[in-house]
């Protein structure tokens, strides 16, 4: 059996057609494949942006409080020796300094010459880390010299890192003497700190990796409607240029030879009419589905008697000495009933024009019940194993467009009913059409 609502295919196969869609589908996608990407690189790069900033000062302040916690226990140091000591040139009076607990804990320290000074360094009675004193020797030269303190990091012997503080001395004339070094162990502060660069780095490494797959995920929710409207777009063109090419070659055929043969235009004329008439309602058609499907229209939803809609539309409909019978119960349904005619409109069609034996006329029997709509015809039926795909756009059982049917589905679905084929065990093909019933108190 052949199933279809559209003339017969000359010319380019459906293969052809189904390729060139293809195609057109394809580069669509990539399209959008690449904008979605593009969506991605630019959230998680926005993202990744702030949380590199954002960890940046963390670290920078974690930096500058392990710093001002040193500073202040260095700070404690030197202003507690600086007021135990004073300077009577060529001697230094450190006796209160010597009876201090401060000698023998960490921080260490030293008060060493510098400026005026010529006294002899002297040392804390606790090494806490070894260090080299001419280095220190030198930190109090540079600090007596320029009157100013001095802070910053520096090595023990041992290569461990240290913290130190220099402090400035004045004698009773206001000149500079000496300076007081204090020294702290950094060793524990910079562990904590480097423990905390990794946590802030791997953090935000998985951090950007799971906005990465966020911003995928996103871009790709954002672009669904265009890449559905996009799909809708090139389906209807697809579908156009495949359900109009035969209409218009024939018509054109017919055309050349009506031009060609004069004496034929009179027989010529009712066929061209009927091709024009075709194409009127193959374009109807789709433009109807894609105003709906973009959302330009909606459903006109009302009650409506779905055994005097058929009826109705058996009697308005040209059998060309086929026998159609129709079975009808009562039965109310809520649709939009230009579609719904639409719909069983191709069904008949379909069966008037498909489903008979050779040489012999269509005999189809519709039966409505229960918001069912079934079309069966005495044909040689449908193969089981393409019966679904029947349905689909340009799957026939030959040549024809077979979009007729596809519009069929989608007015059911449309409904949220449903649209099945099958073959009768008599013989014939089986379309039955589910409509959801209406609330008689509505």
């Amino acid at each position: 059996m052949t199933t279809g609502a559209g003339v017969r295919r000359s010319g380019v196969s459906d293969a052809e057609n189904r390729a060139a869609t293809k195609v057109v589908t394809r580069s669509a996608a990539d399209r959008l494949r690449r904008l979605r990407w593009l969506l991605t690189i630019t959230f998680t790069s926005l993202n990744a942006i702030g949380l590199i900033v954002l960890g940046g000062l963390l670290i920078h302040s974690d930096t500058e409080r392990g710093e001002t916690v040193l500073d202040l226990d260095l700070h404690r140091v030197t202003s507690t020796v600086s007021k135990l000591i004073s300077y009577d040139d060529p001697m230094l009076i450190s006796g209160p300094l010597n009876n201090d607990a401060i000698e023998t804990q960490c921080p260490q320290f030293a008060v060493l010459p510098g400026g005026i000074g010529t006294f002899p360094g002297q040392f804390s009675r606790t090494t806490c880390v070894p260090v080299d004193r001419n280095r220190l020797a030198g930190y109090a030269h540079d600090s007596a010299t320029s009157g100013h303190s001095l802070s910053g990091y520096t090595r023990g012997t041992g290569g461990e890192l240290m913290r130190v503080l220099v402090e400035p001395l004045k004698d009773t004339q206001g000149r500079y003497f000496g300076a007081v070094v204090a020294l702290s162990d950094a060793r524990s502060m910079q562990s904590a700190h480097n423990h905390l660069v990794v946590l802030v780095v791997g953090g935000c490494l998985l951090l950007i990796c799971v906005l990465a797959v966020t911003g995928h995920l996103l871009s790709g929710r954002a672009i669904r409607p265009a890449a559905a409207a996009l799909e809708q777009q090139e389906v209807l063109l697809a579908e156009t240029a495949h359900d109009l090419r035969n209409p218009v070659a024939s018509l054109r055929a017919l055309a050349e030879t009506a031009l060609r043969n004069p004496d034929q235009r009179v027989e010529l004329l009712p066929r061209t009419v009927t091709l024009a008439a075709r194409m009127g309602d193959i374009i109807d058609s789709l433009l109807v589905r894609a105003r709906l499907a973009a959302g330009v229209d909606q459903l006109a939803l009302q009650p409506v008697w779905l055994d005097q809609l058929v009826t109705a539309l058996v009697e308005d409909t040209t059998h060309n000495g086929a026998q159609v019978t129709v079975t009808a119960a009562p039965s109310l349904v809520r649709v939009d009933p230009s579609l719904v005619r639409r719909a069983i409109g191709n069904l008949l069609e379909n069966a008037l024009r498909y489903g008979r034996r050779p040489d012999q006329q269509a005999i189809v029997h519709i039966a409505v019940a229960g918001g069912r709509v079934t079309v069966a015809d005495n044909g040689p039926g449908v193969d089981g194993t393409v019966a679904q795909d029947l349905l689909d756009r340009f799957r026939t059982g030959s040549g024809s467009t077979g979009l007729g049917l596809s519009i069929v589905r989608w007015v059911a679905e449309a409904h949220g009913g449903t649209l099945n084929v099958y073959n009768a065990e008599e013989g014939g093909a089986i379309f039955e059409l589910d409509l959801p019933l209406a609330n008689p108190s509505r």
